[in-house]
């Protein structure tokens, strides 16, 4: 189904923090660059076809395009700049929580989608969560011998908040071009097809240490490839099932996978209010997956060339669930 897409997406994307912690000389603007910049031009390549074929359509949407493309360029340039500022776990918190509000509010504003309870009582949940493991992550940073300063804190926790609310916009651009008819496989490589291209110019700008060890070209070539390359692909198949508030949503399983790994693997401590906070997105998860009544040939994770055929036949009949 689309949820378990995006669910395999945020597992993948919940890597990212610790896989930077493996290259401590590379900036987050270079980490940024790379991954997105890479790993956009990647899907626009192996989506190019399709892109080409559905250019007339795209064009008609040059608006939609235009706002999803540059909420894709600066989007990772402010997330790793928050996780690097306010902590890996804190930023990420911060920009994936922000995404469903953010989200939700596009949606209810620019589309007129009414929030269903369902969909309130799981980012409830998962807001509720985050918040705690947030604050779990503060108490834990500012208590150890390498506390970050509160201007820094702050101006971390100011960029996340902008990540968010890009994230949110590009999950809307690519959702609303899938749902007049565009394949998912060109409406995301068109979208960040061009936010790649935006972010080049800022990746040979500050990419130079990518290249000083083979640690660090190898943490960017997993950035590119994995989390970011085929974390979109899934992402993009899930947009096409599943409204972008809930895909925002269900993103915040991508905090409680970074937490958990920075305690596994970096070798973090998280205290019971953080192991608490993953226990509530766990529960905001289990509230936006629990099966609902829907026609027996609901699509999942079939792949892009399904999108055209299956969501515009469905968007007249019921309302997408949240």
């Amino acid at each position: 189904m689309g949820s378990l897409c995006v669910l395999v997406a945020s597992v993948l994307w919940g890597t990212t923090g610790t896989a930077a912690t493996f290259a401590p000389g590379v900036g987050p603007l270079a980490i940024g660059a790379v991954a997105m910049g890479v790993g956009g031009l990647l899907q626009a390549l192996i989506s190019a076809p399709r892109i080409a074929r559905e250019a007339p359509g795209l064009r008609t949407q040059r608006g939609v395009v235009l706002v999803g493309a540059v909420s894709v360029a600066v989007y990772p340039l402010a997330f790793y700049s928050s996780m690097h500022l306010a902590g890996v776990a804190a930023g990420t918190v911060v920009s994936i929580g922000s995404a469903p509000l953010a989200s939700a509010l596009v949606e209810r504003v620019v589309d007129g989608r009414r929030l269903t309870r369902r969909w309130m009582a799981g980012a409830a949940l998962g807001l509720s969560g985050t918040v705690l493991l947030c604050v779990a992550e503060a108490a834990n940073a500012h208590s150890g011998p390498g506390t970050r300063s509160a201007g820094a804190t702050v101006l971390g926790v100011g960029l996340g908040l902008v990540a968010g609310v890009t994230y949110a916009l590009y999950s809307w651009a690519a959702h609303r071009l899938i749902s007049r008819g565009v394949t998912a496989g060109a409406a995301m490589g068109t979208v960040f097809g061009i936010g790649g291209l935006l972010l080049i110019p800022v990746l040979l700008a500050t990419g130079g240490p990518l290249l000083q060890s083979w640690s660090n070209t190898a943490v960017g070539a997993y950035m590119a490839l994995v989390p970011m390359f085929l974390g979109y692909v899934l992402f993009g198949w899930g947009l096409a099932h599943v409204p972008a508030s809930t895909a925002t949503t269900l993103s915040l399983l991508e905090p409680a996978v970074a937490a958990v790994l920075a305690v596994f693997v970096v070798g973090e401590r998280l205290p019971v209010l953080g192991w608490a906070g993953i226990a509530l997105v766990i529960g905001c998860l289990a509230v936006l997956t629990t099966f609902s009544r829907r026609s027996p040939g609901h699509a999942g994770c079939s792949g892009y060339g399904t999108a055209r055929a299956s969501l515009p036949r469905r968007a007249g009949r019921r309302p997408a669930a949240r």
